[in-house]
């Protein structure tokens, strides 16, 4: 697994992208973070520069929020992550709002190279939210998108 993408071997994919279809509100229970508003806005790379995938979603606990793992990936590779795998994926940036809740923004840059590289269709985001005391939440299917040409 590479610190910038996850490349299923099944379609050679080569990273994140694309334009926002929904957001995916979770309320998980009382011992986990909940993660709410995930939505994902994918900006295609112009020969000017790189182009961008940015996910952003709120995170609560009572503990506070310790991190947001985020992962792209495409639907039709049926890749479906798991909490275990999340572990070891990059993490957005966490900045505290309040005590308990944080805004959680992930960004990736993408080249032209890259963009040509990746499938094009339905993407999924899954995320792992870690709370400060340690407590998590998995949501497999945070945020979807489209990727287009």
């Amino acid at each position: 697994m590479s610190k910038r993408v996850l490349v299923p071997s099944v379609i050679g994919a080569v990273a994140l992208a694309a334009v926002a279809v929904g957001g995916y509100a979770v309320a998980s229970a009382t011992t986990g973070p909940r993660v709410k508003n995930g939505s994902a806005h994918y900006a295609a790379p112009s020969p000017r520069g790189a182009g961008a995938l940015t996910f952003t979603a709120d995170v609560s606990d009572d503990s506070g929020v310790r991190s947001l793992k985020v992962l792209a990936w495409p639907t039709r590779s049926k890749l479906d992550p798991t909490e275990a795998e999340m572990r070891s994926v990059e993490a957005a940036t966490c900045r505290s709002t309040s005590d308990t809740t944080s805004r959680c923004t992930y960004t990736l840059k993408v080249t032209q190279q890259e963009a040509a590289g990746l499938p094009e269709g339905a993407w999924e985001v899954s995320v792992l939210a870690t709370a400060k005391d340690a407590g998590t939440t998995f949501v497999p299917r945070a945020a979807t998108f489209t990727v287009t040409r």
